[in-house]
């Protein structure tokens, strides 16, 4: 079991939803949709109604070729949605941030959870607020390039890499999760091999997040537009409950959810 805000989840038998809130004018898939505090408030209700039991907010777009904005710009984004959230909802709170200023802002704020997409290796202090506050982790494998002489294999030991971080900061193995960052410094053929051998991070003894929704490598795939990803995603998402994700990151919460109901209840037969 894994405590995340207030929750329990179990992480060995169960697949939970991490459901996505961007802030930002310019994300990949739902940039500037949910910006108005009106507006993510009601997606929050949405998202909570169909499944969701972890909200993770961002406020700075990392699709590729993304503009890094500026820490306080970030902060600007983020601080009022984690408070809306926490103040109208009880669920937990995942800030999506790789910058210390922002995490500690966001922790300050509520925030239950910190969703690191470089693994604690853009920002060693981001490391040491995670232990500080006693807050679970999600990390990340990334990379500034596709440059691998055997994919999985250095896959794995980029992320024994961020865990040596962890521990050398004082994060409890009770407070890891791993994410084999589908869509960030991988190719296509890269993030289809990532998903499909999801066990090799599981064999790294901690839970494992998928974040794989409407990503450019379903789009790639089946040849189609961000906002008709949904099937391929659900995809992603059945092959992860059968990998034994513990968590899934997804914007279509509703379709995903009864994806691993379903998914669930065969495996369970």
């Amino acid at each position: 079991m894994m405590k995340i805000g207030n929750r329990m989840f179990d992480v060995e038998n169960d697949c939970s939803i991490m459901g996505i809130l961007n802030v930002t004018p310019d994300s990949f898939s739902d940039g500037g949709k949910w910006n108005d505090i009106d507006k993510a408030r009601q997606h929050t209700a949405d998202m909570i109604a169909q499944g969701a039991a972890i909200i993770d907010i961002g406020g700075e777009s990392t699709r590729p070729g993304h503009v890094q904005i500026t820490i306080q710009e970030e902060i600007d984004r983020v601080i009022p949605m984690i408070e809306m959230v926490k103040k109208n909802f009880d669920i937990p709170v995942s800030i999506d941030s790789y910058k210390s200023e922002v995490v500690e802002a966001a922790l300050k704020a509520g925030a239950d959870m910190v969703n690191d997409i470089w693994g604690l290796k853009y920002d060693r202090k981001v490391a040491g607020l995670i232990a500080q506050y006693g807050v679970p982790c999600c990390l990340m494998h990334n990379r500034n390039n596709t440059d691998y002489d055997n994919f999985l294999d250095d896959m794995c030991r980029d992320m024994r890499e961020s865990l040596a971080i962890a521990k050398e900061a004082g994060i409890a193995d009770d407070k890891i999760i791993l994410d084999p960052g589908v869509g960030f410094g991988k190719t296509c053929e890269q993030n289809l091999a990532a998903v499909n051998h999801l066990e090799r991070l599981v064999e790294l003894g901690y839970p494992v997040l998928l974040a794989a929704s409407r990503k450019s490598f379903i789009g790639l795939t089946l040849d189609l537009p961000v906002d008709q990803r949904v099937e391929g995603t659900l995809v992603t998402t059945m092959i992860g409950v059968v990998k034994k994700a513990a968590f899934v990151r997804v914007h279509d919460v509703k379709e995903n959810y009864r994806v691993i109901r379903m998914t669930q209840a065969i495996l369970r037969a």
